[in-house]
């Protein structure tokens, strides 16, 4: 058997490994890799085998950086079924479409630029056609029911606690006369999650390629994360102002909804109005409120002893434009939460742009801002900053609590990876850059775990 990472090796986006085995090949995830626009739509656009030549697809979330590129494998000759949950695959139908449009966007950008260079256009990766038809290759199961792939490979998914139907692959394989085990972990949640089931544990692993995000990192505690939520809103409350939250429509969204719902029924801060303000967020709720299965006890108790936990007399969702623009004619206090987390695009631009300039407003986030992202340079106190193209004053109160992160921290992996890899399996780190990969992979050597510890090289194979 081989294995071959062609994507999310050393680096946090474009997850893609490609399993061969019993003369098959095996794709476990198909993610769009990001980073600089002309390098990545390459690599995006051309992949490092011939599609038609795969026989499955097995995702572990809907994630772009984990499914985003599997409208262009179709459209190339990809023809297998694309295994999934139900849960995944409802999210990954929202979540393809709304990225073929980024596809055309970027598209018109770069050709902009190549019509003033003499050289011809590019098309997208993809349209919103090859989006729809992908979705029609999804064949969904439920967490625990083992299924065949091809011959001498069963397949299971396990919960990973990450975002809705997020999966731990599991892998039972038969080769020649040798059996063994291989599980991907996907993206692991932290645990302990106000929504979602705890990570799902899997015992005898012969093999755990794992990742490593926040290798060496530590978040903060949920609870305390809690109290500072609570702290900011009451302290915009007394300024009278607005707190604007940008937020990551899938996951962070329903997160964050979920908790000042429950803050609200213990009368932590007064009534105020909540919009969510991003179509993406309000489509992807209603898929949270048609899978009850992937929620924990209490939130499951909770939908069928008293009424929706995303929804209550405080809150409005916001789908039009036009009701979106009418929030900045707000003077009342408010909270308000839109798309995208980093502030890099949609509609948290027009809030920022009529809320930056006062300081009773708060700018609060609750996740993390790459560098060259607008929301990066709000955090690191910029005065000025521009948005669409204007220079904004920035008066307003800027905040930011980590600890909603949907990824576990170091001590959390290592917790996982004891009791998955214990200490005889071989550990694959991959989902992160390099110094995390790094730090993990000595946080595990330091805890004793796993009989070797490997960090692949993009596209070098690797034989089990």
């Amino acid at each position: 058997m081989q294995l071959t990472s062609l994507g999310a090796a050393q680096t946090t986006t474009g997850s893609q490994h490609l399993i061969e085995v019993n003369g098959h090949r095996i794709l476990l995830d198909c993610g769009l890799l990001e980073g600089k626009r002309e390098a990545s739509f390459n690599r995006n656009r051309h992949f490092p085998f011939d599609p038609k030549s795969i026989d499955a697809v097995l995702l572990s979330h809907a994630h772009i950086d984990h499914s985003g590129n599997l409208p262009n494998l179709c459209q190339q000759g990809f023809e297998g079924n694309i295994y999934c949950t139900s849960a995944t695959r409802d999210l990954s139908a929202l979540m393809l479409q709304d990225s073929a449009k980024v596809q055309a966007s970027d598209a018109v950008f770069v050709n902009k630029k190549r019509a003033r260079q003499g050289l011809a256009p590019v098309e997208p990766l993809y349209n919103g056609v090859a989006a729809e038809k992908a979705i029609r290759n999804f064949v969904t199961l439920d967490y625990h029911r083992k299924f065949p792939v091809c011959d001498g490979v069963m397949a299971t998914f396990f919960d990973a606690g990450h975002i809705l139907g997020s999966s731990q692959i599991l892998l039972d394989i038969q080769e020649g006369y040798r059996k063994f085990r291989l599980l991907f972990s996907g993206d692991l949640g932290r645990g302990k999650n106000d929504i979602l089931r705890d990570p799902e544990i899997v015992d005898n692993v012969d093999y755990l390629l794992m990742e490593s995000t926040y290798g060496g990192q530590k978040h903060e505690d949920v609870d305390t994360a809690k109290e500072e939520l609570n702290k900011v809103i009451n302290r915009t409350l007394e300024k009278k102002g607005k707190l604007i939250i940008p937020s990551f429509a899938v996951g962070r969204a329903q997160h964050l909804v979920y908790i000042l719902h429950m803050m609200r029924e213990e009368n932590l801060f007064p009534q105020l109005p909540i919009f969510v303000d991003s179509p993406m967020a309000v489509n992807a709720t209603e898929v949270f409120r048609l899978h009850p299965e992937c929620f924990n006890d209490t939130v499951y108790e909770f939908l069928q002893t008293k009424h929706n936990p995303f929804g209550w007399e405080d809150i409005t969702y916001i789908r039009e434009v036009y009701d979106s623009m009418k929030l900045n004619d707000r003077t009342e206090p408010c909270i308000i939460i839109s798309a995208s987390g980093m502030c890099e695009a949609g509609r948290i631009l027009h809030h920022l742009r009529n809320s930056l300039p006062y300081e009773q407003n708060t700018i609060l986030f609750v996740g993390h801002c790459a560098e060259a992202t607008l929301g990066h340079r709000i955090l690191a106190g910029e005065k000025i900053v521009k948005v669409f193209g204007e220079e904004v004053t920035v008066n307003a109160e800027v905040a930011q609590i980590n600890a909603f992160s949907g990824h576990a921290d170091d001590p959390e992996l290592v917790a996982y990876a004891a009791a998955t890899a214990k200490h005889h399996a071989k550990v694959f780190l991959v989902h992160g850059e390099p110094d995390r990969c790094a730090a993990l992979e000595k946080s595990l050597q330091n805890a004793h775990i796993g009989k070797e510890i490997v960090i692949p090289e993009n596209a070098k194979p690797i034989k089990l």
